[in-house]
This record gives structure tokens, sequence and C-alpha cells, in this order.
């Protein structure tokens, strides 16, 4: 199974054989380390044949360690990339606070930006292989998609922005938490039964979407600003933090298993994508529960 986000389309690292987090951990008794069990075992042998605890380690049901290897992914990669990617956000949203005041015209600009963020994050997630300049060019139209949709927050409901960004943070250190200690264990059925209420989520979303467009459902329908609103929006931040336990759990693997280098992108970019899905849900929250509508 391939892990996912909130546009159900980024890859896995290991996008030929399966979703090393669902497909490929060892299991007691199990395949050998670097063949079945192990995706990038085709792409350069295997990484753990010189592993003396490969055996104890298959035997107590423990993800082999990668040893230190050259061109292999590392947190410290994982953590570079999503700096630069979440970085380039930050510095678009920015700017577009500072030099686009609320108006059509940057309503307008905000929406084509949204667009362009689409359609290079549609391209990347479709590509076998991590394209940076995608990655950074979708980080850079989506900050100043989120820069002007955060001024326009704030200039109606004053902080808004510095709230979300602050619940945006401890959602991510809260489900990081749980998943490091434990409480959450991303199998393949805790992730197909997610990713079915996930799709179910976003497909009635769309729903609504057509019937506020068309008038039948008046005042956001399911999106007002409402109790029902506020549920919503509690139930796609919560969907938002499951899809953080999925990138968690890709990216341990991708360590674990030796995955390239140039993966660590992907890494980014998903992180990044599943960032943006919460801080816009946060938003919209912090403005419900505000009340000064």
């Amino acid at each position: 199974m391939r892990s996912s986000n909130p546009v159900f389309s980024r890859r896995g690292f290991s996008r030929d054989n399966g979703y090393a987090g669902f497909n490929a951990a060892p299991q007691a008794g199990g395949p050998a380390v670097g063949t079945q069990g192990n995706p990038y075992a085709q792409q350069g042998g295997n990484p753990y044949a010189q592993n003396p605890y490969a055996e104890q380690n298959l035997q107590y049901g423990a993800p082999p360690q990668a040893p230190a290897s050259a061109g292999r992914m590392t947190m410290d990669d994982v953590v570079m990339r999503s700096a630069m990617t979440l970085g380039t956000v930050v510095v678009g949203a920015v700017l577009a606070w500072a030099l686009l005041p609320v108006s059509s015209t940057s309503y307008g600009l905000a929406i084509g930006s949204a667009l362009v963020a689409f359609v290079l994050a549609m391209v990347q997630s479709f590509k076998r292989k991590a394209t940076p300049a995608l990655i950074i060019g979708y980080a850079a139209f989506e900050g100043v998609f989120l820069g002007v949709l955060s001024e326009m927050y704030n200039s109606q409901w004053s902080g808004a922005p510095f709230q979300a960004v602050l619940g945006t943070m401890a959602v991510t250190g809260a489900t990081l938490l749980v998943y490091k200690a434990g409480w959450i264990r991303v199998t393949a059925r805790y992730a197909r039964i997610g990713m079915t209420i996930a799709i179910a989520f976003v497909v009635v979303l769309a729903v609504n979407l057509l019937l506020v467009a068309f008038g039948v459902a008046p005042d956001g329908g399911l999106r007002s600003s409402g109790p029902l609103g506020a549920i919503v929006g509690i139930l796609a931040i919560l969907i938002g933090a499951f899809f953080l336990t999925l990138d968690f759990k890709q990216i341990e693997d991708g360590i674990a298993y030796g995955a390239p280098k140039d993966e660590a992108w992907l890494a980014a970019f998903g992180l990044t994508l599943t960032l943006v899905w919460i801080y816009v849900e946060m938003l919209r929250l912090v403005a419900i529960f505000s009340g000064d509508d």
C-alpha cells in the first residue's frame, strides 16, 4: 500500500514494490531482510547482509537498522529538505502578506497561485523520481496562497494566523509524541481504514462545494460557521494527524531500509502537504470559534 496525504497522490518511498511501512516490515519467521522484505534490495543489493544482528531483529520483529552508507537517506537529509521546503512556504507567505494588500486582485493572485501549486503537486505526485524544482516551486506558490489567505483571515479575526500556526505545531507535536510512544501502530489495516475515511471525507466536501456553488446548501453547508462547521473542521484536523502518522512511518521505514538519498525530497513534500492541510483547517476552526462573523 502506498502512503498518501490530503491530495491522495503522494508516492511512497518504494513505488515499484509497495510501501515499505505497510508491506516490507519484517515479521518473525518471515522472509529474509534484503530480499522480499526489503523494497530496495534490487536497487543496490542487500544493505543488511553484514549485519550480525539481523537474525535477532527478525526474531523479535524489530525493524532493521540500515548501516551508514553514502547515497542512503538519513534523518538529517529529511530534516534539511523539510526545512528548505517549509522555509520556502513561509517566505512566500510573508512576502505575499507584506506586498499584497487584501483586495480582489490579491484574491485572484491567491487563487491562481493555489491552482499552480496544485498542478505542480500533481505533476510531482505522478513522477517516479523526486524533482526538487517542482517541490520548491509548489512550496513557493503555496506560500503565496497561504499568505493572502492568512492576511484575509487576520483582517477579520485578528491573530487567527498566529493561533493557527500554534495549533498546527501542537497537533504535529502531539501526533509525533503519540507515534513515538507506540500508542499508534501504523499497520495496513490502520492505513486502509484511515484512507477510506479520508477519501469519503473529501468526496463529501466536494459534493458540499458543488451544492454551495449552485445555491442548494446555504451558508456554506457543512462548512458553515456554526457547530456543524466546527465538527467538520475538527474531523479534518484529525485526518491531517492521520496523514502525519503515515508520513512518520514512511520516513522511519525509508531510513531503516536504506532508501536512496533523493527520497528525502519526497518526505519533505509529503510533510509539507500535510502541514498545509492542517494549517488551513486550523485557520477555519479559529475563525469559527472566534464567533465574529
